[in-house]
């Protein structure tokens, strides 16, 4: 996230726009009320640089000040200074970056912050329909929408601080929202996860009305939807639509708000040489990956991929039994649980490994554990139990690939709650033995799936699964 040009003040923007940009709009445009929301524009900016930071953690963008980095900042200042002058307010803080992805997306957080895919670039036809993407995202932006969503969907319980990892997997949406939310997420995530159709519609209006300002064909961005939902037709990538849904009718009320602004198309300006050899640059670049590849891997890395272990550390053959004592750990305010007195804990962003010395270290460069328990918090995006469960265990399975699952999930209770237990078996490529490892899972009231897993190598299970049993017992949740 930059903090360049755009932390300016947006007046002094619209003075250079009122004397560059063509007279396009010859009449005033549709009011949009803005939505109820409990949030100061102030909030926003906050918010949306937390969520930049996360963002910018999991999707890679295009060096700062590249050309096509300077493009899309200048393109994006145009746009910005085209605002209509009733939505303006200098405490939003614009910001434009290209992430290095195929995917045709683009993505504006809370305050500002603005992500526009080269896959989105590469497709666009000419640079009014690029500007019509960056004029609807902007148009989410100033109409506070990703807040307004909190504000509709948020318990009394949720702080601000919670919302940032929260409105990230929002504004990324569909399947690339869930993986993100489980790397940052901490609160209300499941309220987030796509724009509504009426807040579509209102960002197309809006959208159209900053691009007439700014000298562009209104109908240039009704061509780029239509691009997108071409390329959507059964792709995995175009990530957009997920989170922007089709409200209908979409090209004719574009073309409706284009008629009623009365806009000069004739002097509308399309393309320009800058756009031209910014999109070939991009096309002679190296293949980009997918959001979904970049997603997966931080996700992955934000879990038990971040469990850091002591540089001497290494697994040995021979594993001291769990102690007779137990020790109570708390996990912030969200649980406690009991572990054996010999069982050293290694904490990650949202988990926490328990294991004794000699049964943890690192594996084809990956931190393993073969005896002990994980305990943690995962964003399932789904409120039934069975669902996250499954979802979850497929998650275990598919990157511990010698485990299968043996029968189906046996009810049991976690702390009074509803849970699920499943018990999964293989030979570990790490000790060479049959290992058990068995996943509990219950719903927590705020929407995160709590879960833990225990590991230990079949034959050393007798004391082993006396331990896992007591520690089941002493859980204690609070959500």
């Amino acid at each position: 996230m930059k903090t360049k040009v755009c932390e300016r003040s947006i007046n002094w923007m619209l003075v250079v726009a009122l004397i560059t940009m063509p007279m396009l709009v010859l009449a005033q445009g549709t009011k949009i009320p803005l939505q109820k929301n409990k949030y100061t524009v102030e909030q926003d900016v906050q918010l949306g640089r937390q969520a930049a930071v996360e963002y910018e953690k999991a999707f890679q963008t295009l060096p700062e000040n590249s050309d096509a980095d300077n493009y899309l900042e200048s393109l994006g200042r145009q746009l910005v200074a085209a605002i209509p002058r009733e939505y303006q307010n200098p405490a939003f803080r614009f910001d434009f970056d290209v992430i290095n992805a195929r995917d045709l997306n683009a993505s504006a957080l809370p305050g500002g912050p603005m992500y526009v895919n080269r896959g989105m670039v590469e497709a666009a036809a000419n640079e009014g329909e690029l500007a019509g993407v960056m004029a609807h995202e902007i148009s989410h932006v100033v109409l506070r929408h990703g807040t307004a969503n909190a504000t509709r969907g948020q318990s009394p319980k949720y702080q601000l601080p919670a919302l940032g990892g929260a409105i990230l997997g929002a504004i990324i949406g569909g399947n690339l929202g869930g993986l993100i939310s489980q790397g940052t997420q901490t609160g209300i995530g499941i309220y987030l996860l796509k724009y509504s159709r009426d807040y579509e519609r209102e960002a197309d209006v809006l959208g159209a009305q900053i691009m007439a300002r700014a000298g562009y064909d209104p109908l240039d961005m009704a061509g780029m939807f239509q691009t997108i939902q071409k390329e959507g037709g059964g792709s995995s990538m175009v990530e957009w639509l997920s989170s922007h849904p089709d409200p209908g009718k979409r090209s004719e009320r574009i073309q409706q708000e284009a008629t009623k602004l009365r806009v000069n198309r004739a002097a509308a300006r399309h393309n320009t040489e800058e756009f031209n050899r910014v999109k070939e640059s991009l096309r002679r670049m190296a293949p980009a990956p997918t959001m979904q590849q970049m997603a997966e891997k931080y996700t992955a890395s934000q879990q038990g991929g971040t469990t850091q272990y002591p540089s001497d550390s290494r697994i040995e053959q021979s594993v001291q039994q769990p102690s007779s004592t137990y020790r109570s750990y708390t996990g912030g305010n969200l649980f406690a649980v009991n572990v054996p007195d010999n069982w050293e804990q290694f904490e990650a962003q949202n988990a926490v490994t328990f294991a004794p010395r000699g049964a943890y270290g690192t594996y084809q460069g990956q931190p393993v554990f073969t005896h002990g328990m994980i305990v943690g918090l995962v964003n399932p995006q789904t409120q039934n139990l069975e669902e996250a469960s499954d979802r979850f265990v497929g998650s275990l399975l598919q990157n511990n690939g010698y485990l299968q699952p043996q029968g189906r999930y046996q009810r049991t209770r976690i702390d009074r709650r509803v849970a699920l237990g499943l018990a999964l078996v293989g030979r570990s490529p790490i000790t060479g033995q049959t290992e058990v490892v068995r996943v509990y899972s219950a719903m927590l009231q705020n929407g995160l799936l709590f879960y833990v897993i225990q590991v230990v190598p079949q034959n050393q299970s007798g004391r082993y699964n006396r331990a896992f049993s007591n520690a089941i017992r002493s859980i204690r949740i609070n959500g």
